[in-house]
């Protein structure tokens, strides 16, 4: 487990926006409560609460990551009338103490669903 510093600057915050997340032009996520998480020199990542989204459309994959400072991320593929994208989003379940804000909390790749950042 590494710590964030200033080596690897990491930060959660409230996101200021209201945030959409569409697969097949389907709503899936939906949101005014998401987290922003930035990471160094990666893109911000929006983390959703599950209440959030339609779990319905999330099918728990096999496939695990493992992040040194936030710990085992688990998959989900999304499948919204006939379409699935493997793999497209990921959660820490139990995330290592320094990323607790997160816990539980959907996040999605960019490159497989439509991601709206809207005014609230």
């Amino acid at each position: 487990m590494k710590l964030p510093g200033p080596d690897h600057p990491i930060t959660v915050a409230p996101a200021k926006v209201r945030v959409r997340v569409r697969l097949a032009g389907k709503v899936i996520a939906d949101t005014t409560r998401a987290l922003v998480l930035t990471e160094a020199s990666y893109k911000p990542v929006f983390y959703i609460p599950r209440d959030d989204a339609e779990m319905g459309s999330f099918k728990r994959s096999e496939h695990h990551t493992h992040c040194p400072y936030k710990g085992d991320a688990s998959y989900f593929s999304l499948e919204v009338d006939g379409k699935r994208v493997e793999n497209a989003a990921w959660s820490y379940e139990q995330p290592y103490p320094a990323m607790q804000e997160i816990a539980g909390r959907l996040a999605f790749y960019r490159d497989r669903v439509e991601i709206e950042a809207l005014p609230e």
